[in-house]
């Protein structure tokens, strides 16, 4: 298996952040054919398979933001206003995905981007683990 690890800046708010471009490099220099997993080794974030650009990132926060409010209800409450919040997002926004690499490329659909979900403005400095297996 090869491996790496990817640093993504953040920054103080909230976000759905595009490492669609890292995780094609790795998989171009990783070989062949295999599986492409993608973790954050984080309680705070999570990875989505989403079209970006279009708004959906947007939708998706928004969505969030409805599903997790940031306010003063969580039991998990340290840090800026909400920050339990960002401790459910993973059960939500998993953080991992798996994806198929056929011929060194991605095999994603037209549309289709890997995105880091971001909702913990309290660190702004963020890892992903990408993890080759050939097939």
């Amino acid at each position: 298996m090869k491996s790496t690890v990817v640093q993504v800046t953040t920054g103080d708010r909230q976000v759905v952040h595009d490492i669609t471009g890292e995780c094609e490099r790795f998989a171009a220099s990783a070989g062949d054919d295999g599986l492409l997993h993608v973790f954050v080794p984080h309680a705070t974030a999570g990875i989505a398979l989403i079209e970006l650009g279009s708004g959906s990132d947007d939708d998706l926060l928004a969505a969030l933001e409805d599903l997790l409010p940031a306010d003063d209800r969580w039991r998990h409450a340290h840090g800026s206003r909400g920050h339990g919040r960002s401790h459910v997002l993973p059960a939500l926004v998993p953080p991992y995905a798996t994806l198929p690499v056929v011929g060194g490329r991605l095999a994603l659909g037209t549309w289709q981007s890997v995105a880091l979900v971001d909702l913990n403005v309290d660190n702004p400095d963020r890892q992903v683990r990408l993890s080759f297996l050939a097939g």
